[in-house]
């Protein structure tokens, strides 16, 4: 019986470890700012189990290991060979590869089909570039939105209940009513595609109106976020000895400014992607529909850029600063050595990417 007892329990203790990393996979994948390295085809053994991550500097580091105990372990990638002497060969393989990689200015999966194609890099499975199931749940509220007007078109004004984007895209393939089915062959005559090509439409709809939900919830979690953080850091200004600084108030004003301009800009980039698909169901064409998903997935990149650049700084912030609070001086030091480093970065890529059509 205490053999049986202590298999169950070890039993049970391997399964919450097997959960615990199967969680831990899917935020890596969720994540902005995360690229696990197992999805590549590396022949260093021991990288296959680390990752690529942003640091708040933007800079891109190697992830060895992660915990709650020990924290983060990160080693630039330039010190790999130290870490790896009796893989040489294959690591020098590897770093061709990684070098392409610290580049890329996001880790989040759309950014990554976009960028892997670009380098030619290939990935050990087209999962790994596919949001997790949990995360794809989660952003249900988020593509009713675009997924309403949709349903209109095939269903009129039915209420439907749905819990996950992959009910959207079942209910809209197989309709369950005739006057659905005649819909959808209207549908497919003003998109100019066959009755039996309209699954591969509503494929694409859904993932590239998923993409903006995506980010969407990212920036919805991040400007608020902003908005706490330069509240915060415009309190040390109230200091008679900072007030007196004016280098400092010039920081902190720059920074302000730059943060505001870049939210702001974001911001109005999706209410640009609001209008446009609005156009669309008012105009259904297959050229319409072409447009608004260039229009969207050509910003893939700068969105993942300006978010991930963001994300990590905000992140950073509440992990020194959990409860607010902090002097005058230790808010302007964080201010400078975290926040400032990157910051022109972030404008220049968000300031780039508002001529893009």
């Amino acid at each position: 019986m205490m053999a049986d007892t202590s298999e169950q329990a070890a039993s049970e203790e391997v399964a919450a470890v097997a959960a615990e990393e199967a969680l831990f996979d899917d935020s890596a994948r969720d994540a902005l700012h995360i690229l696990p390295m197992g999805m590549l085809p590396l022949e260093t053994p021991g990288l296959r189990r680390a990752k690529l991550i942003k640091n708040a500097r933007l800079e891109t580091v190697v992830e060895v290991f992660h915990d709650r105990q020990t924290g983060s372990g990160q080693i630039n990638p330039d010190h790999l060979g130290s870490l790896f002497p009796s893989h040489a060969k294959a690591l020098r393989a590897d770093m061709a590869q990684i070098n392409k990689l610290m580049r890329i200015n996001s880790f989040d999966v759309y950014t990554l089909r976009k960028e892997l194609r670009r380098v030619g890099i290939a990935v050990n499975d087209a999962k790994a570039l596919q949001l997790s199931d949990s995360k794809r749940a989660e952003l249900t509220g988020y593509m009713k939105d675009f997924t309403r007007p949709l349903l209109q078109q095939v269903y009129g004004g039915d209420d439907r209940q749905i819990s996950d984007v992959a009910d959207i895209l079942a209910m809209l393939a197989n309709p369950d009513k005739e006057e659905a089915l005649t819909n959808l062959r209207l549908l497919s005559e003003k998109l100019k595609v066959k009755l039996n090509e309209i699954p591969d439409f509503l494929e694409d709809y859904g993932d590239v109106f998923l993409s903006l939900a995506y980010f969407r919830s990212c920036l919805d979690g991040i400007v608020p976020e902003v908005q706490k953080f330069m509240k915060w850091a415009n309190e040390p200004k109230s200091s008679e000895l900072i007030s007196r600084d004016r280098l400092v108030m010039k920081m902190l004003a720059d920074v302000q400014t730059k943060l505001t301009s870049i939210t702001t800009s974001i911001t109005g980039r999706f209410e640009a992607f609001d209008r446009r698909s609005k156009d669309f169901w008012n105009d259904i064409s297959a050229e319409s529909f072409r447009a608004v998903r260039h229009q969207i997935e050509s910003h893939h990149v700068t969105i993942g850029g300006v978010l991930c650049g963001l994300a990590v700084k905000m992140a950073l912030w509440k992990a020194r600063f959990p409860q607010g609070g902090g002097g005058p001086q230790k808010r302007v030091e964080f201010v400078r050595s975290e926040i400032l480093p990157g910051l022109d970065h972030i404008q220049a890529i968000e300031s780039a990417a508002s001529g893009v059509k």
